[in-house]
């Protein structure tokens, strides 16, 4: 008789459908680290809206996604699916395709499944379209071909054109007089750039950067016209906000999901005037406050609707922290005694640690009991444990393992091994062990590291165990074999 069953038993009683199915809520930050919130020891920093659902939850001290970079990541929540196995699950450039196949199961579609109305607010960032996008019509595929009735999104992130809102596949508030084309390759003549403009920026890049300026910002590749459409960083978070509490609103009569996906702290770092200053740290720590303060407002909204108790919500991010991530702003020179990673060694990119134990946190009152969980948890895996505990089945293959008992802190044991990918290279974990293997072609040599013991992963013990390494390193062979790896490595 497993604690799955029993907590299902446990549900039965229960009259109404959407007591039985819970609302669900995923609310993904972006670049957010293991140490950037104070339920999991930052100092320097207090994350109120954030501790809350720690208090009131499970705080997962290994909580993991699968790779150290958004896009990978992103993907990998949505389809239950290693990134590696899709040769174009990597960063995108704003006008990329669509990556995930539409055929296929995904997140939204198991939730749609299941009854509910599925909604997308915020960073998208896996691709649009069919890779030869017109801005000026309607974007398809997109967030509806994967699931989701509503969305209000943008195409990417925010250091990369368009910088422009789509809502259910639309660009928001352009003028059909001023159409809006997007170009990766090269700039459309006349217009301005962050190479060679500077007197036109208000922010500066520290390396890359220097495309098309948006708000007296330089980006990542280059737009022309669309003007009216343009975002305004500084109004992204309360925007996204909103249109993620109007989603709640229009349907707390139904069963809902929400992928509630923050832009921050990702750059350019450009909080609302409110949080300017706020935190000391320059305008890295600025817009995690400014974060923090969207989650308590969100959180707030639910206690008014009444909705607290009948929400298993989640709160967790895309990948580990990054300080100076090409803009001028100070992340480096501020951090001081912050240690955005926490304990774990490795960034943002990294096969290290620090680059894919995240924050991961879960709420659902009355059934999840609060507390702190070592369980080795994934987000890959919410795809067959929500299946599970909504009784639902698809005939798929995915890499997503149902963990549900772990993820309602009934059992300690969650996953016992795990690919973890970095931006160019992988590791190995299993248990308590992390393999890294050096690159092809590179001669750097074998790391092993027991993560319970030296979870900085300074003590390299390959040398020591060649027999452990020679065994994980079959089983790491094995699973990309399985798994359908696609890229060459």
């Amino acid at each position: 008789f497993s604690p799955t069953v029993a907590m299902t038993a446990n549900l039965q009683p229960q009259q109404e459908q959407k007591d039985k199915h819970p609302n669900v809520i995923l609310i993904v930050a972006d670049d957010l680290g293991y140490g950037d919130l104070s339920c999991y020891g930052a100092h320097r920093l207090q994350t109120p809206g954030m501790d809350r659902i720690a208090n009131e939850g499970i705080r997962f001290t290994q909580g993991f996604c699968t790779a150290a970079t958004s896009t990978p990541s992103r993907y990998s929540v949505m389809t239950g699916k290693y990134p590696w196995s899709n040769v174009d699950a990597k960063i995108l450039p704003g006008n990329a395709a669509l990556i995930i196949d539409t055929q296929k199961i995904t997140f939204p579609k198991l939730m749609k499944q299941a009854g509910y109305v599925t909604g997308s607010v915020g960073k998208w960032h896996i691709g649009l379209g069919d890779g030869n996008v017109d801005w000026n019509k309607e974007v398809s595929p997109g967030a509806a071909e994967i699931g989701y009735d509503y969305s209000f999104i943008q195409a990417a992130t925010n250091d990369r054109v368009p910088c422009v809102f789509l809502e259910n596949g639309k660009v928001v508030g352009l003028d059909p007089n001023d159409p809006l084309y997007v170009n990766y390759r090269k700039n459309f003549p006349g217009e301005p750039t962050g190479k060679n403009n500077p007197e036109l920026l208000r922010m500066y890049p520290s390396v890359g950067h220097a495309g098309s300026i948006v708000n007296g910002v330089p980006r990542i590749g280059f737009q022309k016209g669309g003007k009216a459409a343009q975002w305004k960083d500084e109004e992204m978070a309360e925007l996204f906000l909103n249109k993620a509490k109007q989603f709640v609103n229009i349907n707390k009569e139904k069963s809902f999901f929400l992928y509630y996906g923050l832009h921050q702290p990702h750059v350019p770092r450009v909080p609302n005037e409110r949080f300017l200053g706020k935190s000391g740290m320059g305008p890295r720590g600025d817009v995690i406050l400014e974060a923090d303060w969207c989650v308590q407002e969100f959180l707030k909204e639910l206690d008014r609707l009444g909705l607290t108790e009948k929400t298993l919500l989640i709160l967790t991010s895309d990948n580990g922290p990054v300080l100076d991530d090409g803009y001028q702003d100070q992340a480096e020179e501020l951090v001081g005694s912050h240690h955005p990673a926490g304990p774990y060694r490795g960034w943002k990119c990294s096969r290290y640690m620090g680059g894919t134990c995240i924050p991961f946190i879960l709420r659902w009152p009355g059934v999840v009991k609060p507390g702190v969980s070592d369980a080795f948890v994934c987000q890959m895996d919410l795809l067959a444990s929500l299946a599970s505990l909504l009784g639902e089945s698809y005939s798929d293959r995915t890499d997503s393992q149902n963990t549900l008992s772990s993820f309602l802190g009934l059992t300690q044991k969650g996953r016992s091994e795990m690919v973890i990918e970095g931006m160019f290279d992988y590791a190995f974990r299993q248990d308590e062990w992390v393999l890294l293997p050096p690159y092809p072609g590179d001669n750097k040599a074998y790391e092993l590291y027991n993560i319970k013991k030296d979870p900085g992963q300074q003590n390299n013990l390959a040398d020591e165990k060649p027999k452990k390494v020679r065994q994980m390193l079959m089983r790491f062979e094995q699973l990309k074999r399985e798994t359908g790896k696609q890229t060459n490595y």
